[in-house]
């Protein structure tokens, strides 16, 4: 992970503009949030996470409006530009996430992902199991440490529902140190507009 520092995770809160009609999208409007991918070719300093932001409005999210390469999604609401942050983004959308970067390579996507599963850890919806070691497919890197989780079977019930004990999930420990765990997990929030 000598590749982190914290400008890897620039990634755009929300721009208040619809992404298919232009339009400003004001506080209080609902939309929807989306993370794309950025083509390596396309990509611009501070776009090394390799994914942006955008925001869509709910009329044309509905009329089928999807951007180019959507990673993910979620429905949120354009907050006030001096309120207090409250806005807490679905425990599903994080599990989600996890899920989606299962196949992620990159430095700064498996340090993202690393800091989502102790994030869903920490919200005791997701249960650390074991620790496996494995050798670097490689072969020319010290041996990985790769943590196993059991997913809740309904995020929806919170830490009081059952683990879906049909599910294994593992997680590569990129060896973050604090400060850089506190950078991912600031910079999830910003994205997410979350307190996390």
């Amino acid at each position: 992970m000598s590749q982190f520092s914290s400008s890897n995770y620039e990634v755009q809160k929300t721009s208040g503009v619809c992404a298919s009609t232009g339009e400003t999208l004001e506080p209080g409007d609902g939309c929807y949030s989306a993370l794309v991918d950025i083509p390596a070719e396309e990509r611009e300093a501070g776009d090394q996470l390799g994914m942006k932001r955008l925001d869509i409005s709910i009329p044309a999210w509905e009329e089928g409006f999807r951007p180019p390469h959507l990673f993910s999604y979620w429905k949120t609401t354009i907050p006030e530009s001096n309120a207090k942050k409250k806005t807490f983004v679905d425990d599903s959308v994080l599990l989600n996430l996890l899920r989606r970067l299962e196949d992620a390579t990159e430095p700064q996507r498996l340090a993202f992902r690393f800091v989502v599963a102790l994030i869903l850890m920490r919200k005791k919806l997701l249960r650390y199991d074991a620790t496996e070691r494995r050798d670097d497919p490689e072969g020319d890197g010290p041996v990985q440490e790769w943590w196993q989780f059991t997913p809740k079977l309904d995020v929806t019930k919170g830490h009081f529902g059952k683990w879906n004990e049909d599910e294994q999930i593992n997680v590569l420990d990129p060896r973050l140190d604090e400060s850089q765990i506190e950078q991912v997990t600031s910079q999830l929030g910003e994205i997410l507009e979350a307190e996390l």
